[in-house]
């Protein structure tokens, strides 16, 4: 609730007049609701706000795998193309695993662009480089996490990005690619808590994603993103997806991939659909 009164108050505060860039230039939104792709942030600042401009969002995601599903929901401001703020909360149910149980977690997000222009900047080689930080908080962190050996039930993950848009890219079309170093010991991002008894210890991690504007409305593209492996109970590995994003225009961003998520908990091989709904104010 504190989080819906703090972004109301944003809003009423300051116009929303976002629509000074271009289409698809705020990115979908990431799994944890920032601003990028569906696995990995961009140093896109979230929404259509120039710098004179105020964007906010909202998002649903939902991903189901053979023996698992996970849904996540929030907000997100982009503050004039500066900075940003979102919150996130995600659901993770444990299927067959641990029948009728789920797990919670809460994301609160920040991002600012410390450098560069992804799109202004064409004659340069230079990207657009944002700061981010991540918050994280497992709900129910005595259900499972804490049973398989994970150590804490919170924890804060800073990461850099760096994003290049190339409007006469590969084939003569928009082009993008990212790459994200984060500093984590999060447990399957922080659903099965964080460090664990194999490494407590936060690791520098590399995530990436690379996409193609087939037309003005619709891109493509792969994403990657390396994990931990802190808990002796279970393997994990890193995630990836090859994804088609649908943005007809300002206020809509469809997303449908499929999803490479390695070994969760006690089944190997997961893979399945990611749908991802935006919607821009």
């Amino acid at each position: 609730m504190a989080y819906s009164i703090w972004l109301g108050c944003v809003l009423l505060a300051t116009p929303v007049l976002a629509g000074g860039r271009l289409p698809a230039t705020g990115g979908v939104t990431q799994i944890e609701g920032a601003g990028g792709g569906g696995l990995v942030p961009w140093a896109l600042i979230t929404g259509y706000g120039t710098r004179d401009e105020v964007g906010a969002n909202a998002f649903y995601t939902r991903v189901g795998t053979q023996g698992f599903r996970l849904e996540a929901a929030g907000v997100a401001v982009g503050l004039y193309d500066r900075l940003e703020w979102s919150f996130a909360r995600q659901r993770f149910d444990l299927g067959s695993t641990v029948p009728g149980e789920q797990i919670q977690q809460d994301v609160m997000g920040i991002k600012w662009r410390v450098a560069g222009d992804a799109i202004i900047d064409q004659d340069r080689a230079m990207p657009q480089i944002a700061l981010g930080l991540m918050a994280k908080k497992n709900r129910d962190f005595a259900r499972v996490p804490r049973l398989l050996g994970a150590r804490h039930d919170s924890d804060v993950e800073p990461y850099v990005a760096l994003t290049k848009v190339w409007l006469d890219g590969v084939a003569g079309r928009t082009t993008l690619l990212n790459a994200t170093v984060r500093h984590t010991r999060a447990n399957q991002i922080g659903l099965l808590g964080f460090g664990g008894d194999r490494s407590d210890t936060r690791r520098l991690r590399a995530e990436a994603s690379a996409g193609v504007f087939l037309t003005d409305a619709v891109m493509v593209g792969v994403e990657y993103r390396q994990k931990n492996n802190n808990l002796s109970a279970f393997r994990e590995q890193r995630f990836a997806d090859a994804f088609v994003a649908w943005v007809p225009n300002r206020h809509v961003a469809l997303t449908l991939a499929h999803a490479e998520l390695g070994n969760i908990a006690d089944k190997p091989g997961q893979r399945g659909a990611y749908l991802s709904l935006k919607l821009d104010l």
